[in-house]
């Protein structure tokens, strides 16, 4: 993907000075926004939680933010191009997840005051459990994070001309300042601004799209639904394939039951809300606006398809991530191409902000402070924010290690659908039932995450002797993995539960 940016570079000119005003500006601008949500004297859930005084309308907007990473921008657009609507089936299991985590998660979340998810965790089954769920959160959470902050790095370079790690500092440093002055109420807000920001610059595109077909949106139309572009319901029962119907009902609804109702990253906006009702209707209505929103990004890769392959016959591009960034450079007008990469860098900046306090304040709450529930309420806070920095230099470095090819949005959904399986089969196990106790869901957390990381890894095909019969096994798609990972989980952990005997609830620990 580097190599190809270089060379496409070559060809294209960079955007126009007035572009990089706006883009500037943007850049600024939010820094500065984020910054007037710092306070002195700030307790932990202050910090970490907003004082659980967020609206919900606000809470919806950040969710769907950062929902919104680089990655969808710039790769959902680039599913349409090469295929059709078919990843939007993997948005009807989105819907349903939600359902799931508002029935069965958040009402647990509210009966306590707890500030991260792995705090459940613990009270459930005990401090072991809880470290390991925390640990597994911070190392997959931070692969899957590095891989969008890289994506980043596509726009910028071809924007700005800037190298890879320079367009990944950039944004990382100008990020960390609000995150670590201002903490989740910054994350919040500025989550609401950059919302806006590139909503608007998705309605723009589309806008900008239409006007460079000849023919417009009926030209569109047609010439891609006669590319079967616009074809969406696949039913066929083929755990190979990536988007089917099965796929996008089951395997969207456990992986938005692990993202949103086990992933610290969602888990702390819902629980920033003022009460339980206000966090169900926030985590609800945000399906909808993702729906839609998806919806758009592949109608853009529709036209995309359609203006290429008329107004552009000649252009070829190495991946299709490529393709919307290049559209953006090089046909958007003067001023409107650097209000479009502002909106991207406001995905991105949202993204990681969210990743920045989630990380750290699973380090404080559920690792420092097992090991030092004596700390001062200023101890806490000089570690909490130690932490934040910290996390940002993993994170610019496990981006730097990103640099590959391949659709960035799938790479980055397979690594923490990797997590996701064993983690939600550990919090199901603590919901669904009460006979597993600590020893045995460690055991089928274990279990369950091999498994994951086995699904991940296999090759694009097993080849298997039995019985004297050799027997293909194709390699199964990303949107199976939290669906096979939790159901091991839970099967696994229930089972070794009845050969250990249940350990003591862990004592809570003031914060």
């Amino acid at each position: 993907m580097r190599t190809y940016t270089h060379a496409f570079f070559a060809l294209h000119p960079r955007i126009h000075w007035l572009d990089l005003i706006v883009i500037a500006t943007y850049l600024v601008g939010i820094t500065w926004f984020g910054l007037r949500f710092r306070k002195p004297g700030r307790t932990l859930q202050s910090y970490f939680l907003a004082d659980r005084s967020v609206p919900w309308w606000a809470i919806m907007l950040s969710i769907v933010s950062a929902e919104t990473s680089t990655l969808t921008i710039i790769s959902v657009p680039g599913l349409a191009f090469a295929g059709n609507f078919g990843f939007l089936q993997l948005v009807f299991g989105y819907l349903l997840g939600r359902v799931v985590v508002c029935i069965a998660f958040l009402p647990r979340y509210f009966r306590g005051e707890l500030l991260t998810a792995y705090q459940l965790i613990g009270q459930r089954f005990g401090p072991r459990l809880h470290r390991v769920t925390a640990l597994l959160f911070l190392l997959t959470r931070a692969a899957a994070e590095g891989v969008r902050v890289f994506a980043v790095a596509i726009v910028v370079h071809m924007a700005l001309g800037t190298g890879d790690i320079a367009s990944i500092a950039i944004i990382s440093l100008l990020t960390l300042i609000y995150t670590f002055e201002g903490g989740l109420a910054a994350v919040i807000w500025t989550d609401v601004v950059q919302m806006g920001i590139y909503a608007a610059g998705i309605l723009l595109a589309l806008w900008i799209l239409l006007g460079r077909v000849p023919g417009g949106w009926p030209v569109i139309h047609s010439v891609a639904a006669a590319a079967g572009k616009f074809t969406l319901w696949d039913f066929s029962l083929n755990l190979t394939t990536t988007y089917t119907f099965w796929a996008g009902l089951i395997g969207g609804c456990f992986l938005t039951m692990a993202s949103h109702g086990t992933d610290q990253l969602m888990v702390q906006r819902l629980l920033a809300a003022r009460n339980l009702r206000d966090s169900q209707r926030a985590l609800l209505s945000s399906g909808v606006l993702i729906f839609v929103q998806f919806s758009l990004f592949l109608l853009i890769g529709a036209g995309l398809f359609v203006y290429y392959a008329q107004a552009a016959s000649g252009a070829h591009f190495a991946s299709a991530d490529q393709v919307f960034p290049a559209f953006i450079v090089s046909k958007f007008p003067t001023g409107f191409a650097g209000l479009m990469i502002a909106a991207i860098l406001a995905a991105a900046m949202s993204n990681l902000s969210a990743a920045l306090n989630s990380l750290s304040s699973t380090s404080v709450i559920d690792l420092y402070l097992r090991y030092r529930p004596a700390a001062n309420a200023a101890r806490r806070n000089v570690v909490a924010r130690v932490s934040t920095i910290a996390w940002a230099i993993v994170l610019f470095l496990l981006a730097i290690l990103s640099r590959s090819g391949g659709h960035v949005v799938e790479l980055g959904l397979s690594i923490a659908s990797v997590a996701y399986g064993s983690l939600l089969g550990v919090f199901l196990l603590g919901v669904l039932t009460s006979k597993a106790n600590e020893s045995g869901t460690i055991v089928g957390m274990l279990f369950g995450f091999i498994l994951n990381v086995m699904l991940w890894l296999q090759p694009h095909a097993l080849h298997i002797l039995l019985a004297g019969h050799s027997m293909t096994i194709t390699k199964i798609a990303w949107t199976w993995y939290v669906v096979f990972g939790a159901v091991f989980t839970f099967v696994t952990g229930y089972l070794a539960s009845c050969f250990f005997q249940p350990a003591l609830a862990e004592p809570k620990v003031p914060v």
